[in-house]
């Protein structure tokens, strides 16, 4: 093979079995999700919980409970459980996956990993030779977005998803940069789904008069509990109604750079109307390459996921930059506290 020494070309088909097998680590998880382990040690308490004690509180066929130590192996060596000499107790990782976490990345975990969605991939290289919009839509016939709205069952399981986040999202904000909503009288949610942020801000901040703007679909019956939130029907690539401020969520990343100057265009006529001078508040990825190995590699992931899925993608400063000056505004600021996401303050 050349002057390459035969340990580094072990190496190199180790780490190209690596890539190969990704996807086992994924399907395990999911796995141990569908099969309760990381509820039933929860359920145990606090002291670590035997492999015979786990094995009987799931529902397994008797032939298969020998290989639950196998599954235990692989997800503990990925951090997912700690193992003690007594048995298995719950990390950080596993903690975030309990059901009853209202942050838990389960129903995001479950949604990505669906075969409508995971069949997509298949379709990747034969997407880069056809002119079809996304590998999702050339799979399937039909965007992801008109998908999930013609899926309730999905389209719930995602909003689900999306709302955990939006409260783990909104309790680091809250506790790292409340200044952000100093002096704002007024803010909508952009795509704000079923208002779990809107809501948590609306209670932190009762002089704000705060709005969730979402499709037809899925504000029609949603009914605000507080005073000062309201929910309204609409299109962001029509019109966004006025306020101080706006707030747009994991939202951009969905769309195209000519979809996103669309609606940050709108973002500006909301916020300037009327003479006064607000700003819009993003909160999305900015892909970075000086993070550490893991944490660029999640972006890149990330970018990906949304080139298969929607068509949009995760941009760099330069590009974010490059939107926020095609769609008009004077000025903008980063500030990196939300771990693989930053806030970005867009100013008119």
């Amino acid at each position: 093979m050349g002057e390459i020494a035969g340990d580094e070309l072990l190496e190199a088909e180790g780490h190209i079995w690596n890539h190969i097998f990704n996807f086992i680590n994924s399907m395990s998880l999911k796995c141990a999700i569908q099969l309760g382990i990381p509820d039933a040690i929860h359920r145990h308490g606090p002291s670590p919980m035997a492999l015979s004690l786990l094995v009987s509180s799931l529902k397994l066929h008797p032939n298969k409970t020998q290989f639950i130590y196998r599954l235990m192996r692989l997800l503990t060596h990925s951090g997912f459980f700690a193992l003690k000499k007594e048995g298995y107790m719950l990390t950080n990782l596993s903690r975030l996956l309990l059901k009853d976490n209202p942050c838990s990345v389960t129903p995001f975990l479950l949604t990505m990993l669906k075969p409508t969605l995971t069949e997509t991939w298949q379709f990747l290289s034969a997407w880069f030779q056809t002119n079809d919009h996304t590998p999702f839509e050339a799979t399937h016939g039909i965007p992801f977005w008109e998908y999930m709205k013609s899926k309730p069952r999905d389209r719930e399981a995602f909003n689900t998803s999306m709302a955990n986040d939006a409260r783990l999202v909104v309790s680091v904000l809250l506790e790292k940069y409340k200044c952000v909503f100093e002096g704002i009288g007024s803010l909508v949610d952009v795509g704000g789904g079923t208002g779990t942020m809107a809501k948590v801000i609306a209670m932190a901040f009762p002089q704000i008069e705060c709005t969730v703007l979402d499709l037809p679909h899925v504000v029609v019956n949603l009914k605000a509990d507080q005073p000062n939130l309201t929910y309204v029907e609409g299109d962001m690539f029509k019109v966004i109604p006025p306020a101080d401020a706006l707030l747009l969520k994991w939202m951009l990343h969905g769309w195209s750079d000519e979809e996103c100057v669309k609606i940050l265009k709108n973002c500006k006529t909301a916020i300037t109307s009327n003479g006064h001078k607000g700003k819009v508040i993003v909160i999305d990825m900015v892909v970075d390459n000086k993070r550490d190995e893991n944490s660029i590699k999640t972006q890149l992931f990330f970018d990906m996921l949304m080139m298969i899925l929607a068509g949009g993608k995760e941009r760099e400063e330069e590009e974010w930059a490059q939107l926020i000056k095609e769609a008009g505004f004077g000025g903008y600021n980063i500030i990196p506290i939300m771990g693989l996401r930053s806030i970005i303050e867009i100013y008119p």
